[in-house]
């Protein structure tokens, strides 16, 4: 019967990885960079996406954990940095709901050809938080078809819009300048270096399709090749999508929180049929999208928890369906409070609310993964004996270089998003994101120190003589099973009776 255990398919690994890492909403502030987006996806991919993807493949394959990218920090520094990443992986989900329902009144408002006072726009997008907080209760909230289901109309959002400006550019011609020297990066253009935190957010997500290594058919081969032509597979996608929004409009002209939707507007008119489905579409993306990933930031909050490194109330799980219902309801309460930063009478927050909430979110999702990279060179120190199913393949000088350039992009991409770095009118128009991220890590702090009130011992990291023992340990556990495994299959032949055959 085990020959007969159906393994987890390439096609599906790569499906898997669209699914949970592409995300509609990113077009437009990727497509605002202009022309220069396609040096800067190759570079990225080359730069950022092949080291990050093979440490996540080697850390993924080796340490099995609900805990993911907060267990392995915690491993190699201990339980302060695992409480500081744990903070930073579940406050960006709450602002990414926040900054995600803003979007819904304007869509719909576009749609229905109504403008909704600021009372029914915080109705609705409240209305949108709550119900994205309810299907997290529920483990049908985790089913394939609506990971599946979401990713499938994501990719035909991305496809339709690339393909209408395919047409738009036949009929029209191109909204913005297409000559060869507007595809060269310009490194002066600060605007343009905000937005490579989208791409690099883009990226996000691969250690999903580690939890598959024991499914797999060969995941030493399998997991780099999927990281790899899935990144191109998005990389492919969101190039597609920029291209359909920048044929329409010129890149300086492209709006962050609705560009896609302009685009698409502006190519077939408002009252056009397609441009209501693609916005109603759209919307249930949002749906599909904030369900997928409720599970994985809710479980390494309720997983924190557990190790005294998250407030208890994220430890709250359901008696019937065993779902992190408390970090669900405290998902819905700050994304609520971050929505009312709308009746704030300072045009900077209260008019540019989607950006600054997804800058915010975007931020902090990349910050969790910095401390990743040193982590991997840690663990690959002190436990140099665990096996590995995949290895980085860089050795010695080159694995450094390989693991500091996507550290430093990072953080680069991060100073980039919420430092002015000039004293435009546009660049001093970061300083609330700046402030808003501020504080949360100031209030991570205290959280962090709140939460290990009543741990009775703190974990330092992983040394060598500990990971020395913990093999030790699981080689005499593993023998220990073996040895009872071979004697419950010995047992039924040891007691069978021989069975009397009567003669005639």
């Amino acid at each position: 019967m085990g020959d007969k255990v159906k393994k987890f398919s390439f096609i599906s690994v790569i499906l898997s990885v669209i699914c949970v890492v592409f995300v509609a909403e990113a077009a437009a502030p990727a497509a605002a960079i202009g022309n220069q987006q396609f040096f800067w996806w190759i570079f990225l991919i080359l730069t950022f996406l092949l080291p990050y993807g093979m440490v996540v493949a080697e850390l993924g394959t080796t340490y099995d954990s609900d805990g993911g990218l907060y267990d392995w920090i915690r491993d190699a520094f201990g339980d302060a940095w695992g409480s500081r990443v744990a903070w930073y992986y579940w406050i960006n989900f709450p602002l990414w709901i926040a900054s995600l329902g803003t979007l819904f009144p304007d869509i719909l408002g576009m749609v229905f050809g109504v403008e909704f006072d600021l009372p029914v726009i915080l109705a609705i997008e409240l209305a949108f938080v709550w119900i994205v907080v309810f299907m997290s209760f529920s483990k049908v909230s985790d089913s394939a078809w609506i990971l599946n289901g979401g990713a499938v109309l994501k990719v035909l959002i991305a496809v339709a819009v690339g393909g209408l400006g395919i047409w738009y550019a036949v009929n029209n011609g191109f909204a913005g300048d297409m000559s060869p020297a507007t595809f060269l990066p310009d490194l002066t253009n600060t605007n343009a270096l905000t937005y490579l935190s989208i791409i690099l957010f883009n990226f996000m997500g691969f250690e999903v399709i580690c939890t598959f290594a024991g499914a797999m058919k060969n995941p030493s081969r399998d997991i780099p090749k999927a990281i790899v032509l899935g990144g191109l597979a998005i990389g492919a996608i969101y190039l597609f999508a920029s291209f359909g929004i920048g044929a329409a409009i010129p890149a300086d002209q492209i709006d962050p929180d609705f560009g896609m939707i302009y685009a698409v507007m502006t190519m077939v008119g408002e009252a056009s049929p397609i441009f209501v489905i693609i916005c109603l579409v759209f919307l249930v993306t949002l749906f599909a999208n904030m369900a997928s990933w409720s599970f994985g930031v809710n479980f390494v909050a309720d997983y924190a928890a557990k190790h005294g490194n998250m407030p208890k109330v994220f430890s709250h799980e359901s008696a019937k369906t065993e779902m992190p219902t408390g970090a669900a309801i405290v998902n819905g309460v700050v994304a609520s409070l971050a929505l009312m930063l709308q009746l704030i009478p300072i045009p900077a927050i209260s008019e540019g609310i989607f950006w600054m909430l997804f800058s915010m979110n975007v931020v902090f999702l990349l910050i969790s993964y910095i401390p990743m990279f040193p982590a991997f060179l840690k663990l690959r120190k002190v436990d140099p004996n665990r096996t590995r199913i995949f290895s980085f393949p860089f050795k010695g000088k080159l694995m450094y270089v390989m693991l500091a350039i996507p550290a430093i992009e990072l953080v680069l991409s991060i100073v980039a998003t919420i430092v002015p770095l000039n004293g435009s009118e546009e660049e001093l128009s970061k300083i609330p994101m700046l402030v808003g991220v501020v504080v949360f890590v100031l209030l991570g702090e205290v959280v962090r120190i709140w939460s290990k009130r009543g741990r009775t011992e703190e974990y330092r990291g992983l040394t060598s003589e500990l990971a020395e023992a913990r093999l030790a340990e699981e080689a005499a556990a593993a023998a220990e099973e073996a040895a009872t495994s071979e004697d419950a299959e010995a047992k039924p032949q040891a007691d069978a009776e021989p069975v009397s055959v009567p003669v005639a």
